[in-house]
């Protein structure tokens, strides 16, 4: 089995239904992943269209390299999609891509592989690295963090309610041993949370929370939303889609039209009021009960459109 046979694509059909425009267009998937996106986007595409993938991930990009071989109209380039900018201006296609498609959160094959650390259904690893050339690991951080530090990250990223407790435990445990493995800190955790969702591990939010501290993602997701104003072309489509309630915050912030300073003394001259750089091509899109019933980890999927103005 290939590793792409592993990772059901969330919103298939609809993300790229939404993102082409014009069949002999650029395009770039900027989270590759296993290439659902990708595979289905090349087949919409006609002789003349160009694919840009970009991963951080060596396995994923191995995965493109192999899945696409010979396919002359696909380009996979291994960047944290942060760089996308830099990326496009040495490929001289700035302000000429058709599409930018962010399918964002980490792929099945990362989640079910227990020497990624990731998940806390299989013991593993302290690892959670999506680039594996990145330094800092999960393990590092959890040994190494001030107890007020850990406390911040579980809410911040997390909304965890218990995260005072929680990083309470967790330096009291390491202080006894470092902690080395999933299952011990989600051991940790599941002792510490005084509350528990029997729909939900108790540990789910601690794990989400430290995966996006560690690959740095919300600063990473703000600085790609402010590059695909300056890469794509005048009616470009912006799709996303997010799994986390943050990160939906932050697409809906960066899409909705800028607002006019107010209370602003009479006698200065009010500002030049910023340009409307997004139109907003539909409501959020949501995954059917269908592909609910059949893929559980689509069920907080949701996902965004809007079309560069001029």
């Amino acid at each position: 089995m290939q590793p792409h046979d592993l990772h059901t694509t969330v919103l298939l059909n609809e993300a790229v239904d939404a993102l082409i425009t014009n069949v002999s267009g650029c395009y770039v998937d900027a989270t590759f992943g296993r290439g659902g996106h990708s595979e289905n986007i090349i087949k919409t595409l006609d002789k003349e269209g160009r694919l840009i993938a970009i991963d951080q991930d060596d396995t994923a990009v191995e995965a493109a390299r192999s899945r696409f071989d010979g396919e002359q109209r696909f380009s996979i380039f291994k960047r944290n999609f942060v760089q996308l900018e830099q990326l496009m201006a040495e490929l001289e296609l700035t302000g000429r891509v058709d599409g930018l498609l962010l399918d964002l959160g980490i792929s099945s094959p990362q989640v079910d592989n227990a020497e990624r650390g990731f998940s806390f259904q299989a013991s593993g690893p302290l690892d959670m690295r999506m680039d594996q050339q990145q330094t800092l690991t999960a393990q590092t951080w959890v040994n190494s963090a001030s107890q007020a530090d850990i406390a911040k990250v579980l809410r911040d990223y997390g909304d965890e309610r218990y995260a005072g407790r929680i990083a309470t435990a967790i330096v009291k445990a390491r202080e006894e041993e470092p902690i080395t493995t999933t299952d011990r800190l989600a051991d940790i955790v599941k002792v510490a949370h005084p509350r528990w969702d029997h729909q939900r591990h108790p540990a789910t939010k601690t794990f989400q929370a430290i995966r996006i501290y560690i690959n740095d993602e919300i600063a990473a997701l703000q600085a790609v939303l402010e590059q695909a104003e300056r890469i794509l072309k005048t009616g470009g489509r912006l799709v996303v889609i997010s799994f986390h309630s943050l990160e939906d915050r932050l697409v809906k912030r960066s899409l909705r039209a800028p607002t006019q300073a107010t209370n602003i003394p009479r006698h200065l001259p009010l500002p030049a009021a910023k340009p409307l750089v997004w139109r907003r091509v539909s409501k959020a899109i949501f995954p059917s009960e269908e592909e609910i019933n059949s893929n559980p980890r689509a069920r907080s999927a949701v996902m965004r459109v809007a079309e560069r103005l001029s």
